[in-house]
């Protein structure tokens, strides 16, 4: 095993699940709705591939609590919401060196009949 090169890594955390309360208008601010967050973050796992030990990582319950307190700050654009939580992992877990993120808002209201609507941003230090 140790002729292995790792090429690239990823910590991937899908369709995290939060109701918030982003949004333009007045009324989405008040009701609020849901929204799925996707990351993938390029973290070097390869020491923690071999010793088996968190502190060699990031772990991904802390990354969804980052998330999680970023995502309770309202935002009118899902723009602004995404990029807080990218510089908010970047300040917090100093071995990401690049975030994937996908924010999407269910259902918004556009008077269409559409499942989502969001940003992805692909950020690196």
């Amino acid at each position: 095993m140790d002729s292995i090169q790792l090429k690239s890594s990823y910590i991937i955390l899908n369709n995290l699940l939060f109701y918030s309360y982003h949004g333009v208008l007045p009324q989405e601010q008040i009701v609020g709705n849901e929204f799925s967050i996707s990351l993938k973050l390029k973290v070097d796992v390869s020491q923690p591939g071999h010793t088996d030990e968190l502190s060699n990582t990031v772990s991904y319950a802390d990354v969804y609590e980052t998330v999680k307190k970023q995502m309770a700050i309202p935002s009118k654009l899902l723009e602004h919401a995404a990029m807080s939580i990218v510089k908010k992992l970047f300040e917090e877990y100093k071995l990401i060196e690049e975030i994937d993120i996908t924010l999407l808002k269910r259902n918004p209201p556009m008077g269409s009949d559409i499942d989502s609507a969001g940003v992805e941003l692909h950020c690196t230090r």
